[in-house]
């Protein structure tokens, strides 16, 4: 899943969209676990049926002892025949624990409970087969979802890039991707989705060249809320709310597909 690209999430989201309108109960894709989170929240967003997509992956290869690979398989297999799974949106399990797409992120390179949901919690988790919902998903997703991947080519979605924040950044790499012909960037901002003086200077140049700035954390999980550090309002900036910076791009991406007004591109991180 390293080497995952636009291409193959575009082609996945149109062949699971053909699968549902069908009389498919579910659908389960394995999927590597590097990133697998960015691939359900994509699919989150463009799949257009309220039933079951559940991604499984393992953290331990076939060979290895105790693989876990068959287990994950047998609960997204489970799960995706499961009705109370329906119009929750994408799922991810592993470890016997269901999270949502928007919530789940890769926590640890390594260890078999890799995936957590730091912000809203666990959607549940699977006994012996058997799931257990702890919560609802609340924001919008599949079904009511205004995105869709009907027209999308890889050439037609947007550049979105993203930057790093640390101390001392300055501004030249963000010039840079301007000068590249960008038409959004992430910042993972330090705390609250803040940099140096530097970067947001650069940034608020972007923005007014009528580049896309979101605002987001590399802490991986908070809020970050318009116009608590940063004037988002005179900068012309996006505030990322609880979305990592990996969804956020996804996001980011498709909004601008339909809009480049900065208040409609921020009610989309809202809802």
């Amino acid at each position: 899943s390293q080497t995952m690209n636009h291409e193959v999430w575009l082609k996945l989201a149109k062949r699971v969209n053909e699968a549902l309108a069908g009389d498919t109960d579910g659908v389960v894709i394995t999927h590597g676990t590097d990133t697998m989170e960015e691939t359900a929240y994509f699919l989150s967003l463009v799949v257009k049926s309220d039933k079951p997509v559940v991604l499984v992956g393992s953290m331990r290869p076939a060979t290895a002892i105790s693989a876990d690979g068959p287990i994950n398989l047998y609960n997204g297999v489970a799960l995706a025949g499961n009705p109370e799974a329906r119009g929750r949106g994408p799922l991810v399990v592993l470890n016997d624990t269901i999270h949502y797409a928007r919530e789940s992120q890769k926590m640890h390179s390594t260890r078999m409970d890799t995936f957590a949901s730091p912000n809203r919690g666990i959607a549940g988790m699977m006994n012996t087969g058997k799931a257990f919902f702890y919560s609802a998903n609340t924001v919008r997703h599949t079904t009511r979802s205004e995105f869709s991947v009907d027209g999308l080519t890889v050439a037609s979605l947007p550049r979105v890039e993203v930057v790093y924040s640390y101390a001392n950044l300055g501004g030249d790499m963000i010039d840079n991707l301007v000068e590249k012909g960008v038409k959004g960037i992430v910042l993972a901002g330090v705390g609250d989705g803040n940099s140096t003086d530097a970067a947001i200077a650069a940034l608020e140049k972007a923005a007014k060249k009528g580049v896309a700035v979101v605002r987001c954390s590399r802490t991986g999980s908070g809020i970050v809320d318009r116009n608590v550090e940063i004037n988002d309002d005179k900068l012309g900036f996006i505030a990322g709310m609880e979305l990592n910076v990996q969804k956020a791009r996804i996001l980011l991406m498709l909004g601008l597909g339909r809009t480049s007004d900065v208040k409609k591109l921020q009610e989309y991180f809202y809802q």
